[in-house]
């Protein structure tokens, strides 16, 4: 459904917020093998994170990547899924061609739309601080 950037970029700052509950700060080392991601790979995906607000980045000895309380609540899946990948999971058609639109659908199209839908919504309601409460809670997994 989503790009692999936005699943790693996903279990990421769920793990980051996890881990800031409890006043940790977390390395791209910690947060690569405990999402079962490549380290290049994860340190990538939390730098474009970082840029765009969702985490924080300290450098130094007592370094590492962080999320406040507030930007948990305030920050949105959807929020990690657009500073990813933009609009695509959104905008994009499910079969990935260029032309699908209302007016020219692909055979999915229609159906897809109302998934979509609901998808858009979902995102857009769930908060970091949510997953990462419930991950917290032993409710969820982050590894394959």
């Amino acid at each position: 459904m989503f790009s692999k950037a936005c699943e790693h970029g996903l279990r990421a700052v769920i793990y980051i917020a996890s881990q800031s509950l409890e006043g940790r700060r977390v390395k791209i080392g910690d947060i690569a093998k405990y999402t079962d991601s490549p380290e290049a790979f994860t340190g990538k995906v939390i730098g474009a994170l970082a840029k765009h607000h969702i985490v924080n980045s300290h450098t130094g000895p007592n370094g590492g990547f962080d999320i406040s309380e507030r930007q948990m609540i305030e920050t949105r899946a959807g929020d990690v899924i657009k500073a990813i990948d933009g609009d695509d999971a959104y905008l994009g058609c499910v079969l990935g061609l260029k032309e699908c639109s209302e007016a020219n659908p692909c055979p999915m199209h229609e159906q897809f739309s109302k998934v979509r839908f609901t998808l858009k919504k979902v995102l857009e309601t769930t908060t970091i601080y949510d997953l990462a409460t419930n991950f917290k809670l032993g409710k969820s997994v982050l590894k394959k």
